[in-house]
């Protein structure tokens, strides 16, 4: 059966810069794609970015294509179907980058041109799609994402059927111009499940989980985590009569009903802005920070039991239970070394906590993510250490911050861990090697140490080859020259002139486009 499908109105032209050429954008620019944006009627949506992400004084942190976060939280879905609108060069990197991390299934892709994107042709073949892949025997939901230039263009997602022979149909705008980091966008596929859930939890009866209903109060875990924190937390609870309930973003449609079923919710990643406004809505309480490190720890354990109504005898039995484990685990593993942390992955505080804890020098903790009242705790007891915060971090701050503080071991993004290395300064990619471990609870205190002490032994084995290597491949002698005339000679004012005729270009591009 058709769904009947109001008129569109499209307000981009073919000769829009946002979709001008050959109808795919990319280049546009950000202030051009949220200008054609807004006019074609995403303003509403794209004002509930702002507030939920608010930016930084920078434009916007460098890491990758924020789309990514929705995407892997549907591929992580049972009976999940993706389906990207996007340019086809966005379309195959977001593939890419999800198999690389492990995607099992296909990412559907409705292809466009300039002819579809203006004539609302585009929206009717998502809607085709949409309707081709609603097979309830396989599926619960069905994901549609925009990108950047659908998004900029108004293909209306909103007006899709919300279901379509029983599936689910979830529609959300995911532009890089309009949220900020990937880590976000997991929060805006979340926020917007966890809306219908609660709509038709309200509505009547709806499906129990795959293992049954808790038969104690639960605690939701807001965050994606290492598959053992979760256990860890409920091991850490069960003194209090609670149990751990489903991590949000959930593997399966139906434990979003258990999620928003809890007593109180941690918000372990505290940026989920319009998850936590879901929970606020269901009545649920929001306790922030993490069961991270011995006073982490007994502060989360005081605040959960208060959250949950848990009496202070209980509280006290649990903080008994697990405290002096923890204490024990910091002491015997202890971490000597001066550290700068950066990361995008939104865990960046908690890991920092852990680090002072067991004995690092930690100077710098950098964040993609913003700040918010949920991360507040983890905050100011990092600064009562002399650890300089800063959210929004960019690139640029997280290097200045390694060129002052000269640590003996850097943990970053991949381009932070590039320069330290080219500096001979030990470092650890923050999300492969770091955030890929437990951080709760007692495995949490000992976790780190290993990894980190080994890294920073390797001081020794940097200096042998930068001693042996010199200053051989840098800088403008990059590579390997074999030909008669040796090494290239640097010409700075070949490069100056380069750099003025380019800034030239853009500054006419840039008259023309106001014209």
């Amino acid at each position: 059966m058709s769904a009947v499908i109001p008129p569109i109105v499209v307000a981009p032209t073919a000769q829009d810069p946002a979709i001008a050429g050959d109808g795919m954008g990319c280049h546009a620019g950000g202030e051009t794609l949220l200008a054609a944006a807004r006019s074609a009627g995403k303003s509403e949506v794209l004002d509930q970015y702002a507030k939920d992400y608010p930016k930084g004084p920078h434009d916007q942190p460098q890491s990758m294509c924020p789309a990514f976060g929705s995407l892997r939280v549907g591929l992580r879905m049972r009976r999940t179907a993706t389906i990207l609108s996007g340019s086809a060069c966005c379309v195959y990197g977001l593939t890419f980058t999800s198999h690389f991390y492990g995607a099992r299934r296909s990412v559907g892709y409705v292809p466009f041109n300039s002819e579809t994107l203006v004539t609302g042709k585009l929206f009717e073949d998502i809607r085709d799609a949409v309707h081709a892949q609603a097979d309830p025997a396989k599926l619960d939901a069905i994901v549609i994402i925009n990108l950047c230039v659908p998004t900029a263009s108004g293909v209306p997602l909103q007006i899709l059927p919300k279901e379509i022979n029983g599936v689910r149909v979830i529609g959300i705008d995911v532009p890089g111009f309009g949220v900020p980091t990937h880590a976000e966008a997991k929060d805006v596929l979340a926020g917007a499940m966890l809306r219908y859930a609660r709509a038709e939890a309200t509505a009547g009866p709806v499906q129990a989980p795959r293992n049954g209903i808790s038969s104690k109060p639960t605690i939701t875990l807001l965050g994606e985590m290492f598959p053992a924190d979760p256990m860890i937390i409920g091991m850490m609870l069960e003194p209090m009569g609670l149990a751990a309930g489903p991590v949000v973003p959930t593997r399966e449609w139906r434990e979003l009903y258990a999620a928003l079923d809890c007593a109180a919710v941690a918000a372990i990643h505290p940026f989920y802005t319009a998850s936590v406004r879901e929970f606020d809505a269901a009545g649920r309480s929001i306790v922030g920070s993490a069961p991270v490190g011995h006073d982490g720890t007994e502060a989360w354990l005081q605040a959960v039991g208060q959250a949950a109504n848990i009496g202070q005898a209980q509280i006290d039995a649990a903080k008994n239970r697990f405290l002096p484990a923890i204490r024990g685990a910091l002491s015997k593993m202890p971490i000597k070394g001066r550290i700068t942390l950066s990361g995008y992955e939104g865990s960046e505080l908690l890991v920092g906590r852990l680090l002072v804890e067991s004995g690092a020098d930690l100077r710098y903790v950098g964040t993609a993510c913003p700040r918010t009242e949920w991360s507040d705790a983890d905050r100011q007891w990092l600064e009562s250490k002399g650890v300089h915060v800063q959210y929004r971090a960019s690139l640029e701050q997280d290097l200045a911050a390694m060129e002052e503080f000269k640590p003996h071991l850097a943990i970053g993004t991949t381009p932070v861990v590039q320069a330290a290395k080219q500096q001979s300064i030990p470092s650890l990619y923050f999300t492969n090697l770091i955030s890929a471990r437990p951080l709760m609870g007692p495995a949490g205190a000992g976790s780190l140490a290993t990894v980190i002490n080994a890294a920073i032994a390797n001081q020794a084995r940097f200096d042998e080859m930068k001693a042996f290597f010199g200053d051989t491949g840098e800088g403008h002698a990059s590579g390997v020259w074999e030909s008669a005339h040796g090494v290239p000679a640097d010409k700075p004012e070949f490069k100056a002139e380069q750099r003025r005729l380019l800034a030239k270009k853009a500054k006419k591009r840039k008259a023309e486009e106001m014209i």
